[in-house]
């Protein structure tokens, strides 16, 4: 779809009833919006202010957090300007920034995750190596890994299909965001973006997935042979980390295979799965971290004591 200003437009199509619920889903959206932001905002401030939790593990947690804010500023946004409007659309070089932001972000949350399995690691099975394997430059090393690869693999698939020549067979965005369903409009998905897409695959989600798997794995068996408290010490920090690691995969194993099974998608289906993405997973990090983390929950539960106070 053109305007004739050279622009190519796309319909924003995964949305069911529109017209029909858009001032519902504008409101559960912008409230959905302000807690993502307020959630995360609040303990990424706990950690800022507060010198105890100024150690590489609650960095990381924060580095997550301030992934979700940026995430969902991404998106949200247009979702809201989306309801009410007309005909959502959005245009196409806006689409791809889109694209280029989930795929940065999505694959950043493995790398900060394995960051985090490192931490624990050293922490738990070599302490006394603490302060030398988790220095102050390690970790500026691996914030920077996490966020500079997959923005650079985002980027590549992004400025391939920016200068390349591509033709659309429609303009109907099978979803309500830009993520692996734009290239459902193509004829045909350029055959390298194809193959480094594969790659993508491989090095910014399989690759650290294996990796905490094999140092979790090392870490129960190691506290396994240890005394009670190293256990305890070890299902405390570890277990929050695990079950966003399961949420994160549930929803990347999604977004992955959703373009191959496109036509045998329901409508309704596809949309409760793309509200898990841009809803569930922003919500749930800050209330596991929240709740499940001792220090924060300490400060947490102190900071909510002062606002009833006043």
């Amino acid at each position: 779809m053109d305007d004739g200003s050279n622009v190519t437009y796309i319909i924003v199509d995964g949305y069911v009833e529109l017209r029909k619920y858009k001032y519902v889903y504008f409101f559960i959206m912008f409230f959905a919006y302000i807690l993502i932001i307020c959630c995360n905002s609040t303990i990424v401030y706990l950690i800022w202010i507060h010198k105890n939790l100024h150690e590489p593990m609650y960095i990381f947690i924060a580095a997550l957090l301030l992934n979700s804010v940026l995430y969902s500023t991404s998106i949200y946004p247009k979702l809201l300007i989306n309801f009410l409007s007309d005909r959502p659309i959005i245009s196409y070089p806006a689409c791809l920034f889109q694209f280029f932001i989930f795929y940065s972000v999505g694959p950043s949350e493995f790398f900060l995750l394995a960051a985090m399995a490192y931490d624990r690691y050293v922490s738990i099975c070599k302490p006394l190596q603490y302060p030398i394997m988790m220095t102050k430059q390690i970790i500026i090393l691996f914030l920077g890994l996490a966020w500079f690869v997959p923005a650079l693999h985002s980027a590549v698939p992004v400025t391939l299909l920016s200068s390349t020549k591509v033709t659309f067979c429609n303009f109907y965005l099978k979803g309500i965001f830009c993520n692996n369903a734009i290239y459902t409009l193509y004829c045909a998905t350029p055959r390298p973006v194809t193959v480094f897409g594969m790659f993508a695959v491989f090095a910014v989600v399989i690759l650290p997935m294996l990796f905490i798997v094999f140092t979790y794995t090392r870490i129960l068996i190691i506290s396994h042979r240890s005394c009670k408290e190293v256990r305890k010490k070890a299902a405390e920090t570890c277990s929050p980390h695990l079950l966003v690691l399961f949420n994160l995969t549930c929803l990347s194993v999604y977004d992955i295979s959703i373009v191959r099974i496109e036509s045998d998608f329901p409508k309704t289906a596809r949309l409760i799965m793309a509200l898990q993405i841009i809803l569930y997973h922003p919500l749930i990090n800050p209330l596991i971290y929240g709740f499940k983390m001792k220090e924060i929950h300490k400060h947490l539960k102190r900071l909510l004591c002062q606002i009833k106070m006043h």
